[in-house]
């Protein structure tokens, strides 16, 4: 037995004791439409006639009164054929939807934070799109990267051995988690430890904070995957299993903080992980606490105008805006703009939500094109951020500029 059929049977192997426990995923099968008078009047998406959402998700979809608040916050709305609050209709009177439409969303949140009833539209698109991933209805390039992410664990499927080369690359030696006394843990995204662009994140955070005398280490090849991405993709069961190693992981070797160089990480193992006894921070807090408490200091000036960018993940899901200007206005030289549309307003470059993996099947002009066009125009001469899905989705148009 090779080692992939080894994982997917210890997988199915999982799967059947989830069943057990209460349902595959934890998840309930509706088997009559939410309304009797809609009963028989569309195809159902699902061989069995079924319709798969979980207990609370259902519940707050049928408390929805179709303001449209969801929709005129959304950041694809108008421009792509995803419209959320159709979608929470068609799902309130049990009808069918296009297979490609959820797929189009970013997952920044935006309609949760605006939302009058507190129905929680993006949970209920992770749903929707757990229920096309049990019945394989999903895009090519979707179920590429959930197939990388469940024998590589990452989505790249880049080779798990080579999770530490952003270390090699800059020459940086960084101890094993297991070989500090304090239980600091630096946890790299998978963007990050692969991509040359983004190698320079984890590489200049573990530089910087080494030069501050912090003790911390990092997993090296134990690390895997956080699953922000894949369960916002649908499959909550390769999730549950990432939560699962990452969790052992931690308690193997006695974690007690974790500074996530990423905020879909910092989400996840924050708030989708439940509670793991663990203090989790996005660089970004950590890095200005030290500022303000004098330990970390800027001597070379930087006389640029740069302007900041709000990671949706690390923003509106978070509630960090000020930490990261924070450290901008400590650098000397360097002024600080605004985008119109800034801190809770922020406007979503589209990197998240499985958008990094999703070929879309229209031509229209991206976020992140609007971005770049509007901090030209305001005079910046960069563009910062602080999450890597956003560093590679605006990188792209501002070289073209």
């Amino acid at each position: 037995m090779n080692e992939r059929d080894r994982l997917w049977k210890e997988r199915q192997n999982k799967k059947t004791e989830r069943e057990k426990r209460g349902g595959s995923f934890g998840q309930i099968m509706i088997k009559k439409p939410l309304l009797a008078g809609f009963a028989g009047q569309r195809p159902h998406i699902f061989p069995n006639g079924a319709t798969v959402m979980e207990n609370e998700t259902l519940s707050k979809v049928l408390m929805c009164m179709q303001c449209g608040m969801c929709t005129g916050g959304c950041p694809e709305a108008g421009i792509t054929p995803f419209n959320i609050r159709q979608l929470v209709r068609k799902k309130q009177l049990d009808r069918a939807l296009d297979k490609a439409i959820p797929w189009y969303c970013t997952s920044c949140g935006e309609c949760t934070l605006r939302c009058p009833r507190d129905v929680k539209p993006s949970e209920m698109i992770v749903e929707v799109r757990s229920a096309f991933v049990e019945d394989g209805q999903i895009p090519l390039s979707i179920q590429k990267a959930l197939e990388n992410t469940f024998v590589q664990k990452n989505p790249w499927g880049r080779p798990r051995s080579k999770r530490a080369a952003w270390q090699e690359e800059a020459g940086i030696e960084v101890p094993h988690i297991g070989e500090v006394e304090s239980g600091r843990l630096l946890f790299t995204c998978c963007i990050e430890a692969y991509d040359p662009r983004c190698m320079v994140i984890p590489q200049n955070v573990a530089a910087i904070l080494q030069k501050a005398g912090m003790d911390f280490g990092v997993l090296g090849v134990e690390e895997a995957c956080c699953g922000n991405e894949i369960r916002r993709m649908g499959e909550l069961g390769l999730f549950e299993e990432l939560q699962e190693e990452n969790t052992a992981t931690f308690e193997k070797y006695g974690v007690k903080e974790i500074i996530a160089l990423s905020p879909h990480c910092m989400n996840a193992l924050k708030n989708e992980y439940g509670d793991i006894g663990v203090k989790v921070f996005h660089y970004t807090e950590v890095l200005a606490k030290m500022i303000k408490e004098g330990t970390v200091n800027f001597k070379v000036p930087y006389n640029k105008k740069v302007i900041y960018h709000d990671p949706c993940f690390l923003g509106k899901q978070n509630k960090i805006f000020d930490e990261p200007r924070d450290i901008l206005r400590a650098v000397e030289g360097l002024e600080l703009l605004e985008f119109s549309a800034s801190r809770e307003n922020s406007l979503c470059c589209e990197g998240g939500g499985g958008r990094m993996f999703y070929e879309a099947e229209i031509t229209y002009t991206r976020n992140s094109e609007k971005r770049v066009l509007e901090a030209i125009k305001k005079g910046a001469e960069e563009i910062v951020t602080s999450c890597p899905f956003c560093l590679m989705n605006l990188e792209d148009p501002a070289k073209e500029r």
